[in-house]
């Protein structure tokens, strides 16, 4: 008998309203039309549908600081001229504008992240797709790279209180330096990112980048070049994605799905096609542990749309007919009106000396640290309540009923002694870590290719 998978699926429909401006290549509507093909294929009905709750400014701070959420919950175009200093600080010029709603936006797609990791902590769920979410890029205090909330970070945070170890992928053509930061001392958290390197935002993501102190070595670095296509993509992912998660044994997966790494993107400069991009989500569900993918760059925003609803098929073993049906959307399709996104004959300067380089290096990076490293652990702290309560006090908090779960799950849950939770002494998040980095052959990054 074959075992049905439980999928969850956050969308909220709001979240195509917001505009970050005419010319600005990010387009929140891409998640609107990604939906509206999600339906039209009829995926809504295998998979539970919900709606995410809001995050508020509190369940931010557990990772961003105070001064900087406060900051974003009231920032206008008025008030960045009328506070520049703190604008000059907080923002980082055109790339992160300071919108109508940029509040409301990000708490739409922290919040789905949030719920996704709580739904995954409970057994509920054994799949969770979020593709509002999945901004890397956002510091602790301070947007960057079309990111003001690391609404990856929270979730992450959000397992690590039921799971020993969590592993991060990231296959946008961008490094995932704001996750890296977040977790580059601890060994808890293996993030592993492939990304073009060089003259490119955010100038991050060396080869030699491998984390610190008790960190080290479990930051995975694969810097690729212009033009990787699918195949051979594909012969590094798979054996260092086997290779990680065989060492590391995560007990949960965080994906991001970012698809500036097609080919034809606006800002990317990869030649993967759909169906490749597709097979590396494929190849983390084989391993049949809890997957949480997320959404993140993409700018082309037909083929975002396209990608993303049929990696939802993927998740669901579910297939679909190449042929688009009838949506919303319909017209930005043309001429070809078809489910695909096909290489290019661009030229792939990563050379089969090149990768195998990059192999070698991260085989003896992984073989250096040990096989699924353990913590002190206790009873994880009893769930933080549902928020609608930015009033909430500690004394409330402690009184909140646990969520009821099964022995297994309870029995399941960790947490290391040593672990902080909303604390500003809490060192394992909240540190600048960007002294500790490796900078090597790190170029400038180009300011026109932030994402």
């Amino acid at each position: 008998m074959t075992f049905k998978k439980r999928i969850t699926y956050y969308y909220d429909e709001d979240v195509g309203n917001y505009n970050y401006g005419y010319n600005h290549p990010m387009k929140p509507f891409r998640m609107r039309m990604a939906h509206s093909l999600v339906t039209a294929y009829g995926l809504d009905k295998k998979m539970n549908v919900i709606r995410p709750p809001r995050a508020s400014a509190r369940q931010m701070t557990r990772f961003h600081s105070d001064d900087y959420v406060e900051f974003l919950s009231r920032v206008t175009h008025e008030l960045t001229e009328q506070e520049i200093d703190h604008a000059n600080i907080y923002l980082s010029g055109e790339d992160c504008p300071p919108f109508d709603g940029v509040f409301e936006f990000s708490s739409i797609s922290t919040g789905g992240s949030i719920a996704g990791a709580k739904r995954i902590n409970h057994g509920d769920s054994d799949i969770v797709i979020n593709w509002a979410g999945g901004l890397h890029h956002a510091k602790k205090s301070a947007a960057s790279g079309f990111c003001y909330i690391n609404d990856i970070v929270l979730a992450i945070l959000e397992l690590l209180r039921y799971h020993q170890r969590v592993m991060y992928l990231d296959i946008d053509v961008h490094h995932g330096d704001g996750v890296e930061e977040a977790f580059y001392t601890t060994d808890r958290v293996m993030s592993v990112s492939f990304h073009k390197h060089g003259d490119f935002f955010p100038g991050s993501g060396h080869l030699l980048d491998v984390g610190v102190a008790k960190g080290k070595g479990y930051a995975v670095n694969v810097p690729l070049r212009d033009g990787i296509d699918d195949e051979s993509y594909k012969n590094l992912f798979q054996p260092i994605m086997r290779m990680v998660m065989e060492r590391f044994r995560p007990g949960a997966v965080v994906m991001q799905c970012g698809t500036d790494s097609l080919s034809g993107d606006r800002i990317g400069c990869f030649n993967l096609s759909m169906k490749g991009h597709a097979e590396c989500v494929d190849f983390m569900k084989s391993f049949g542990v809890p997957l949480f993918c997320l959404g993140g760059g993409g700018y082309t925003i037909r083929n975002v749309a396209r990608t993303w609803a049929y990696e939802t098929a993927v998740l669901l073993d579910e297939d679909l007919d190449p042929v688009l049906p009838y949506n919303d959307y319909y017209d930005f399709y043309g001429p070809e009106f078809r489910l695909d996104v096909p290489a290019s004959n661009m030229d792939n300067a990563n050379t089969k000396e090149y990768l195998e380089k990059i192999f070698t290096h991260v085989a003896e990076q992984l073989r250096d640290i040990p096989y699924a490293p353990s913590v002190m652990m206790q009873e994880v702290p009893k769930d933080w309540p549902e928020e609608s309560d930015d009033e909430i006090d500690d004394e409330d908090m402690d009184a909140e009923p646990e969520r009821k779960v099964s022995g297994r799950q309870r029995d399941a849950r960790v947490v290391p002694v040593t672990e902080l939770y909303e604390s500003d002494t809490d060192e394992f998040v909240n540190t600048d870590l960007s002294s500790y980095r490796h900078t090597g052959t790190s170029t400038r990054p180009a300011r026109n290719a932030a994402k």
